[in-house]
């Protein structure tokens, strides 16, 4: 590959991976411990990531037990899950959190779908910007003319094909993604 496509390339990718990581926060009735990856506890007056002051686990397919280091994080960890957009009310027997995620209706599963999709158009729409800037790109030196003309075809080319390869795998993730939140 060309050295002046991989700036772009890497782009494209960051695109790519930042869609997987929004898709792995997106709950499917089953209990997967990323959909707390983003959640913040106050700790001793400090945003905390919930994985570094607490155990995590998935006991079973539809629970997960958040067990505090400090008996004290208890209420906090709840108020943070409560203000969260995860839509689960956490329990607690003063000592372990428990999380239960209900099954999700079929109404439930096609809005999330919608918005597997409407992710994945986003996804789509910054790899097509970056397509774009690299055009820009080729063009200013084109003029400023340290590159041929047939040159910066074969660059356009280029691009064009990484752009075509990133959306195929952009709708490959949506596809695998809404795939599984239909399955019941």
């Amino acid at each position: 590959m060309d050295a002046r496509l991989n700036t772009f390339d890497e782009k494209m990718q960051k695109s790519l991976n930042n869609l997987k990581e929004e898709y792995s926060s997106i709950r499917a009735g089953r209990a997967n411990p990323h959909v707390l990856d983003k959640i913040r506890v106050d700790y001793y007056g400090t945003p905390t990531a919930l994985q570094q002051v607490a155990n995590v686990s998935v006991p079973e397919p539809r629970m997960i037990q958040i067990q505090p280091w400090e008996a004290s994080l208890v209420k906090e960890i709840e108020k943070a899950i409560l203000v969260s957009d995860l839509g689960l009310n956490p329990t607690n027997d003063g000592k372990v959190i428990r999380l239960v995620f209900p099954e999700l209706t079929e109404e439930r599963r096609k809005d999330l779908a919608k918005d597997i999709k409407k992710k994945g158009e986003g996804a789509k729409v910054a790899i097509r910007n970056i397509r774009r800037d690299a055009k820009d790109t080729f063009k200013k030196l084109s003029k400023e003319g340290d590159v041929s003309e047939d040159e910066i075809k074969d660059l356009e080319d280029s691009v064009q094909k990484l752009t075509d390869s990133y959306i195929k795998k952009v709708d490959e993730a949506v596809d695998a993604k809404a795939k599984e939140i239909m399955t019941v």
